[in-house]
């Protein structure tokens, strides 16, 4: 009997770290392939969220020419740290255009998401090479989307499917995940409190 009280426990806990497990892997093999874009508005009034979606607008333009020859997460990271300056210049055209004198300060960093819905598809939670914008300073709600593979500026989803693996398709477009993704987003919040 008592080894039947200790071996429960034991089974169960190996149960769920096996389901978990996987799509844990995946996640983080997503994270991996994926370079996104994030736009801070300066705050969450109507003219400073209005603000960011016209500097989102030029961003992508912007993007759009840049980013045609990335091949991989590292060429799109490659491409946004040689082209700051240009992505800072256009953000800056544009709040002054619109009579505005915030800052624009753009890098690139990894950082952590949670799980974000975006046309059709769900990203789970981790930590994604980014292009971060931000407007003045930057208290408003935010913009993002992925800039590769090309879903922001293409505009399709075609690019995951020379990307990313069956599992990893599977995982981005199928419901069945959303409740692993809870999960998910406490293992990653977990594993960047220990790692920072």
């Amino acid at each position: 009997m008592r080894k039947l009280k200790i071996f429960i426990p034991i089974f169960l806990i190996l149960l769920l770290i096996s389901g978990i497990a996987k799509p844990i892997i995946t996640s983080e093999s997503i994270s991996q392939k994926v370079f996104r874009l994030h736009i801070l508005a300066n705050s969450d009034s109507q003219h400073d969220q209005n603000l960011k979606l016209l500097v989102k607008d030029e961003i992508l333009k912007l993007s759009t020419e840049l980013f045609t020859d990335a091949k991989s997460v590292n060429d799109a990271r490659h491409i946004a740290e040689d082209n700051i300056k240009a992505f800072e210049n256009t953000a800056q055209q544009v709040v002054e255009a619109n009579g505005y004198s915030y800052n624009i300060s753009v890098t690139t960093d990894k950082e952590y998401f949670n799980t974000r819905e975006y046309d059709g598809f769900i990203m789970p939670a981790g930590e994604y090479n980014t292009l971060k914008i931000i407007i003045g300073n930057g208290e408003g709600h935010n913009w993002w989307c992925v800039m590769y593979p090309s879903v922001c500026i293409s505009g399709c989803t075609d690019d995951f499917d020379e990307i990313m693996n069956d599992e990893e398709k599977e995982m981005l477009t199928s419901s069945k995940f959303i409740p692993k993704f809870k999960i998910i987003e406490i293992y990653e919040r977990i594993k960047n409190k220990i790692l920072s």
